[in-house]
């Protein structure tokens, strides 16, 4: 009896592991059909009794609707069971859906005809169907989850019996349609933002519903709108946030000024550029000992007109942060508080939250004080003012202004020895006409004055995150207490590999792996490779390496700045997270409990999402101005460098504006190119031209499409190298490369 037994378990575990094997198999390769001759011999064997046991299992799991039979004893999984993931859709521009799921190396490519009319941001569910060996899978969209409400924005097309928006969008390439009998005063060519209301399975065109008419297409205006419409930020504030903002009383009392540190007798000075409005911060100083200097920066005390939960501060909560296009800005706050009550304006008595350092000339900060002061500005400098008093040494306040300079420049030296990194490149800027027309390309380089502010700004805002952000002592015991901070991760050990044999192309050794060691040894590549044709791409790609900056209430220290403890205290107006800061700080000078944790840092999860979006729309803005620019300039020929390669065109950025474009391989005149992406080259098949990164090249202007805010070159052959050619390698002259500006005081 015992033998029977231990006959019928090991039989009985046997078909158990058979159906294991059989089920991981089928689960391995979704999209296969396996015949019962190859799950049988997979599964322990092709013996006769072993194709039994796997048919009993089969016709098991079948009814038990597992698997089903796709052809004559041919068996797959029923779509219920085959591995599904849940993630988010990025659309391309020819249909098919990229979705991104968390935890999985790559993303899921699905096929357009696959994907159940997801959209891109929307929310989606997908099954699995095929692993290449390359570890791209690939998937089938089953379900919607959430449609993303993002709206698009495009040009109204109305016929005799409805509209259609064609999306400026290249992550949008169909239509979409809206109603004429619900839309009667949509014109033909006007520039309108729309959201999907609908997209049934089997329409060609998925269903909006109007938002917003902008205005007719190719207007200054109506664009501007339409990037800002496009990132769904707004561009106007509601008249109850403007009638708030003007009932606020900005009267400031005796009481008031009794209540604060007050700094209207010590030299007090702004320095912001040219076309500012708004004047958030200020520096004061005085000497107070041989060879020692009481620095104040003063910060506007926005917080003293804005309270928490106000209208006001949900409407800054839900803005984020202030958005700088290329012609206008739109502030966080109403320019009653912007502009006014909160701007530092020259010989007029405000209100700040200030920082306020001893400090002598080896740097030693002898003592510090944080608070509330009331100021008085004796000057509003711009950075070419006080540019002029550094480099001449006369001028108002030229001691005071020296002085701050000298001091700021060893605090930058001492930055950069202690492993700051270095990414310092110049603002490209247009010179707008009357019609918002760009005339003229230019670049804003940091300066000493530029610097002058930065170093203190820095300076504030490490010191306010360590006095919040480092543990007190409390009865006796060592409580932690929760801050805002500004936050940079070290890189990753893989994207510095990546850009290590990037560099190589160019014969660049990186030799360090982590630690600071990796801030030094990008410094010193970074001066090495200042003035070359291959800064651009080698600076673009060291900034790619590097991690993002964002804000949490979790303290990892800043590595790109070399700071252990670092938040955004200096610009209020313009960035929330600085106004959580000024109540976190008043809450802990005032010996409150600590703040709490959860409900911050989803306030800095929402901040650092704001501030991405408000960054994408920034360079939409420039990206539409260099086309509009070089709309102007269709035929003509200019000379530039290589900036990027991929596997269906070259990007060229021209010499003397710094504007980029792009010139697709297939449209390359005299041989077949390709691209090599082991070598990072261009190749031409018959006549042996290769073309990489760095390589001077000249192009001619092919087309400047502003609705799709894409520049198209032509390459200009006689100009490319051959093969083994160095032409083209030279220094750079026309000044340094482009990326969006360093200087928003306080990174």
């Amino acid at each position: 009896m015992k033998k029977t037994n231990d006959r019928r378990s090991a039989k009985g575990a046997r078909k158990t592991d058979r159906i294991s094997v059989i089920l991981n198999l089928l689960r391995e390769s979704p999209n296969n059909k396996f015949s019962l001759k190859q799950l049988a011999a997979a599964s322990g064997g092709a013996t006769k009794e072993g194709r039994r046991e796997t048919l009993e299992i089969l016709d098991r799991l079948f009814h038990e609707g597992v698997v089903e039979e796709c052809a004559r004893e041919k068996y797959r999984l029923t779509r219920n069971h085959l591995p599904h993931v849940e993630g988010t859709a990025s659309m391309t521009q020819s249909g098919a859906v990229y979705v991104r799921v968390e935890g999985m190396e790559q993303d899921l490519y699905v096929h357009a005809r696959n994907a159940c009319n997801a959209l891109d941001g929307d929310r989606v569910e997908a099954i699995v169907l095929h692993r290449s060996r390359g570890g791209q899978s690939e998937g089938e969209i089953t379900r919607i989850v959430e449609r993303c409400r993002r709206p698009y924005v495009g040009v109204a097309e109305v016929g005799a019996h409805q509209i259609f928006v064609r999306p400026d969008s290249r992550r949008m390439p169909m239509d979409i349609y809206l109603s004429k009998r619900s839309n009667p005063q949509i014109r033909d060519g006007e520039k309108v933002a729309v959201r999907i209301v609908d997209w049934p399975l089997g329409s060609k065109s998925p269903a909006g519903e109007l938002i917003d008419r902008l205005g007719l297409a190719g207007n200054n205006d109506t664009e501007m709108h339409a990037i800002l419409a496009e990132y769904d930020l707004p561009y106007r504030f509601e008249p109850g946030i403007e009638q708030a903002a003007a009932a606020i009383d900005g009267r400031i009392t005796a009481r008031e000024i009794e209540a604060r540190r007050d700094f209207r007798a010590v030299t007090t000075f702004t320095v912001d550029p040219a076309d500012a409005k708004d004047f958030d911060d200020a520096l004061s100083v005085r000497r107070v000992g041989d060879g020692v200097w009481e620095i104040g920066v003063h910060i506007a005390d926005v917080t003293h007109y804005v309270r928490p939960h106000s209208a006001i501060d949900d409407e800054a909560v839900a803005r984020g942060t202030s958005v700088y296009l290329v012609d206008r800005t739109i502030p966080m706050l109403p320019e009653r508080l912007s502009n006014e009550l909160c701007s530092l304006r020259p010989n007029e008595t405000s209100l700040c939250f200030s920082a306020v350092f001893t400090l002598n000339e080896n740097l030693d900060l002898v003592d510090e004080w944080f608070g509330r002061t009331v100021i008085h500005s004796d000057r509003r400098f711009t950075y070419a003012e006080a540019q002029e008093v550094i480099e001449t040494g006369r001028g108002d306040f030229a001691e005071e202004v020296t002085t701050l300079n000298r001091l700021a420049q060893a605090l930058r030296r001492k930055r950069f020895r202690d492993g700051a990194i270095s990414f310092e490149r110049a603002e490209m800027k247009f010179r707008l006409d009357e019609a918002g027309r760009p005339v003229a390309v230019y670049f804003k380089e940091q300066t000493e004055a530029n610097q002058m502010i930065e170093e203190f700004m820095l300076l504030a805002n490490r010191r306010v995150a360590e006095f919040c952000g480092k543990r007190r002592t409390e009865r006796g015991r060592s409580v932690p207490r929760t801050m805002v901070y500004r936050v940079h991760d070290a890189p990753s050990e893989e994207k510095l590999d990546r850009f290590r044999q990037f560099i190589l192309r160019f014969g660049h050794v990186f030799k360090a792996a982590k630690g600071r060691a990796v801030a030094k040894e990008m410094n010193k590549l970074l001066g090495s490779v200042k003035g070359t044709t291959e800064e651009n791409a080698v600076t673009t790609m060291a900034v790619r390496s590097m991690a993002k900056a964002y804000y949490t209430t979790d303290n990892i220290g800043h590595y790109g700045l070399a700071f252990p403890y670092y938040t955004h205290f200096t610009s209020p107006i313009r960035r929330y997270p600085d106004m959580m800061v000024h109540r976190l700080l008043a809450r802990y000078l005032e010996g409150g409990r600590s703040a709490d944790r959860e409900a911050l840092e989803s306030l800095c999860a929402h901040a650092s999402e704001r501030e991405v979006v408000a960054a994408e729309a920034e360079r939409a803005s420039i990206k539409y101005k260099m086309v509009e620019f070089m709309k102007e300039r269709l035929g003509q020929e200019f000379d530039g460098h290589i900036s990027g390669l991929t596997e269906w065109g070259v990007y060229v950025e021209l010499d003397e504006t710094h504007i980029e474009g792009m010139s697709f391989l297939r449209d390359i005149e005299g041989d077949f190119f390709r691209f090599d992406e082991a070598a990072y080259e261009i190749v031409g098949s018959a006549t042996g031209r290769r073309m990489t990164l760095g390589d001077a090249v000249r192009i001619r202007v092919k087309r400047a499409d502003l609705q799709k805010r894409q520049l198209d070159f032509e390459l200009v052959l006689p100009n490319l190298p051959r093969r083994g050619s160095s032409a083209g390698r030279t220094k750079r002259t026309a000044g340094p490369a482009v990326s969006r500006s360093t200087r928003r005081k306080g990174r």
